[in-house]
């Protein structure tokens, strides 16, 4: 089981106590802004971007504000409790799951889903050989396309 400096298992811990464990062990202080962010990004599955993230927290903390969310967010990630998932356009999103997993991201949407199988070492492995000279130290892997909600209007739409 994961365990977080403790000896609850993190499943059993609140999501409170790994966010104070995470912040004072990386010098930070624990707040109710950062508390609700935490308890926000750890409770969804939507990979939300920080103005997503603004708008479900501001109802707890009202006084919130949108910098204290971009500055929190960059805190869990240094605190290992996010992922960042950046691309080229520089929009960001924000990943709670910190495990080793791979993404698809909708091209008309945007909307990301997690992928059900994390392991695909063997495959990076083979890809890399051809790469004279050049030492793989991660790898990311996000498929991208159309989902189901985006792909089926036009799928129901009639041929003129």
């Amino acid at each position: 089981m994961s365990q977080v400096g403790s000896t609850m298992p993190v499943q059993q811990r609140s999501s409170d106590e790994v966010l104070r464990e995470a912040l004072e062990a990386n010098g930070q202080r624990f707040t109710g802004q950062r508390a609700a962010v935490y308890r926000f990004l750890s409770s969804t599955d939507r990979h939300p971007t920080a103005d997503e993230v603004f708008l479900a927290v501001r109802g707890q903390e009202p006084v919130i504000s949108l910098a204290t969310v971009y500055n929190t967010l960059e805190t869990l990630v240094g605190c290992g409790l996010a992922v960042k998932l950046g691309y080229a356009d520089g929009s960001a999103r924000y990943d709670g799951r910190t495990d080793d997993h791979h993404h698809a991201r909708c091209l008309d949407c945007s909307r990301i889903f997690d992928l059900p199988d994390p392991h695909v070492p063997g495959e990076v492995a083979s890809l890399s050989r051809g790469l004279s000279g050049f030492r793989v130290t991660g790898y990311r892997l996000e498929l991208t396309g159309q989902c189901e909600a985006c792909v089926a209007p036009s799928a129901r739409a009639e041929p003129l």
